[in-house]
C-alpha cells in the first residue's frame, strides 16, 4: 500500500521530469527546505531549485526507473536508475527524503554510475 508520503515523492519526481522541471517541484518543497549532498554540502531551497534547473537542461531526455520505495515514519526512500541521454552512462540514485507537514523538507542524495560500482565493491580494501 502507498503511503500519503510516497504520493508525495512520486508527484515529486513527475513533476521534476516533467515539462515544468524544478519550477514545477517547488511548491512542494517546505520553505526551509535543505539538501544534503555525502560531500557535506548543504544547499537551500532556492540554491538546490537553481541547479537542478541547470542540470536538467542537457538531461531533458533522461530516463528515470524507480526500483524501490520505501517509506517508514516521516522518511521516504527512493531507489532509481537513470539512463542519461545521447549515450551517457546508466547512474544509481538514492535519495532519503524527510516529509514534515505533507512537504518534502529534507533530502539526502547518493549517485553512482553503474560503469564505476564494481570498483566500490571492495572499497574497505583500499
Amino acid at each position: 500500500m502507498t503511503t500519503e508520503n510516497e504520493q508525495l515523492v512520486q508527484q515529486a519526481l513527475g513533476r521534476l521530469l516533467g515539462p515544468g522541471g524544478a519550477a514545477a517541484l517547488e511548491p512542494l518543497l517546505s520553505r526551509d527546505f535543505r539538501h544534503h549532498r555525502p560531500d557535506g554540502l548543504v544547499r537551500t531551497k532556492s540554491e538546490w531549485l537553481a541547479d537542478v534547473g541547470k542540470a536538467l537542461i542537457p538531461l531533458a531526455e533522461m530516463k528515470v526507473e524507480i526500483v524501490h520505495l520505501f517509506s517508514g515514519g516521516d522518511h521516504v526512500v527512493v531507489h532509481t536508475r537513470r539512463q542519461l541521454p545521447d549515450s551517457g552512462p546508466a547512474i544509481v540514485v538514492v535519495d532519503i527524503l524527510r516529509i514534515a507537514d505533507g512537504l518534502i523538507a529534507e533530502a539526502w542524495e547518493i549517485i553512482e554510475p553503474v560503469a564505476e560500482a564494481a570498483a566500490h565493491l571492495h572499497w574497505w580494501e583500499l
